[in-house]
């Protein structure tokens, strides 16, 4: 497993739980956004398990940002992703949401720390 720039290892694939635990979303909140936002798509297995890759974390953490912190409807949001792919304003939202995925990513791997030393809290 390759290291990223913040040291924590990269997986080709993610859980629909990882992703919600890196994202701070609810599980039922990703499936949803997979049927509002057609540019959030996640593999899926033949049993129908999603596995996610980087792009859609990063994708959904731009969903996220249109959304809750920029306060866009649903249709808002989906008209801004679908018109920053030819404005600079995208590699804007693009890095935040890049920085929002490796917050997550550290939060998750602290939490799986913690959970190696139960006693201690």
């Amino acid at each position: 497993m390759a290291k990223s720039k913040t040291g924590i290892d990269e997986k080709l694939y993610y859980s629909i739980s990882e992703v919600a635990r890196i994202t701070d979303l609810q599980a039922y909140v990703l499936r949803f956004w997979e049927k509002e936002f057609s540019m959030l798509r996640p593999r899926k297995n033949k049993g129908g398990n999603r596995y996610y890759q980087k792009r859609d974390i990063d994708m959904i953490n731009s969903i996220k940002q249109l959304l809750y912190v920029e306060n866009y409807t649903i249709s808002g949001a989906r008209k801004q992703l679908r018109e920053s792919a030819s404005n600079p304003e995208k590699r804007r939202l693009v890095l935040k949401a890049k920085s929002k995925t490796i917050i997550g990513e550290i939060k998750k791997e602290l939490e799986d720390i913690l959970k190696l030393f139960p006693c201690l809290f």
